[in-house]
This record gives structure tokens, sequence and C-alpha cells, in this order.
């Protein structure tokens, strides 16, 4: 049974992944770590191809992960908005939802120029932020096997919390 972290960008699911890793002896995959050793840069690829190539992209990485047991994997933000994706990560695994508030991802994220669903030049981080939330919280919270709410926690303490759900499931 793999452990599926999902969340919006700035909610720790890379953080948060390793430290799991490190108190299970899981094996730990970001799907667009993978994705950009494989490829090249994520801001590349949209840039180039645009975000449905990117989305293509994905849900292969998916497919070859899902067949693996017993690791943890740390999702990109969009990747559960596709439903095939989630099909697949739930053949095998359990989904847990990182949740974090508005204020949190924007501090978070206000210094990170790398993420290219935030290039705007029409809408501040978080205004961008709040949109995307809005559009994207009720898919997390439907496919979350588990919610964990992450404001005002460290890694190490949401990390356990959710080793201690995974013992229980």
């Amino acid at each position: 049974m793999n452990i599926v972290l999902c969340g919006m960008m700035g909610a720790g699911k890379t953080t948060i992944g390793i430290k799991i890793a490190e108190l299970t002896g899981r094996r730990w995959y970001d799907t667009d770590g993978v994705i950009v050793d494989k490829y090249g840069k994520i801001s590349d690829i949209f840039e180039y191809y645009g975000e449905a190539h990117f989305r293509k992209l994905e849900t292969e990485i998916v497919r070859e992960l899902a067949q693996k047991d017993e690791l943890v994997i740390s999702t990109g933000g969009g990747l559960v908005l596709k439903n095939e994706n989630n099909a697949v990560l739930q053949k095998n695994g359990k989904i847990v939802f990182l949740r974090a508030s508005l204020e949190t991802l924007a501090k978070r994220l206000k210094v990170d120029g790398t993420r290219p669903l935030l290039q705007t030049s029409t809408e501040s981080i978080r205004d961008r932020l709040a949109r995307l939330m809005k559009e994207r919280m009720p898919v997390y919270e439907h496919v979350a096997d588990y919610i964990v709410d992450v404001d005002g926690k460290t890694p190490e303490q949401i990390a356990t919390e959710i080793v201690e759900i995974m013992k229980k499931a």
C-alpha cells in the first residue's frame, strides 16, 4: 500500500513525503521530480509544449509509480484533478490531502518564481492561489482518504501524524 500526498503547491507535499519516507523506510518519489529527471524543467515543458502535455506526462508517471508498493508519493498540485490519475493511485494507495490555508500558502510561495501556474501578469500570487484553491479544494477533499491540516505544524509533526494514521488504516 502506497501513501500518496496531494494538496496545493506550497502545502509541503515534498518535505513531508521525505519525512514520512525517513520514518517508515519507504522509498519516496515526487511526481514533479520524476518528470524533471526524465523530461527537463517543468517551466520549459509548460512553455514549449503546454499544460495539456505536462498533464499527460503526469499520468504516465502515475501509472509507473502505482505499480510499485510501499512507496511515499508526493504528487503535483494538479495531478489529482484528473480522475484517471486518482483511480490508478487508489488501487494501491491511500490518498492524504495536506490542507493548508491561503495565508500559509501565500507566505510559503511569495518568493517562488519557479511555478508555472503562478506566473501571471494580471493577478497577484495571493489572488491566483485563491482562485486555484476554489477550483481544487473540493476535488482534493473528494479524492482523499484522509485530510491532515498542516497550518501551525512542523513537517515532523505532520509526517508523524500521517504515519500514525496509516498504522490504523
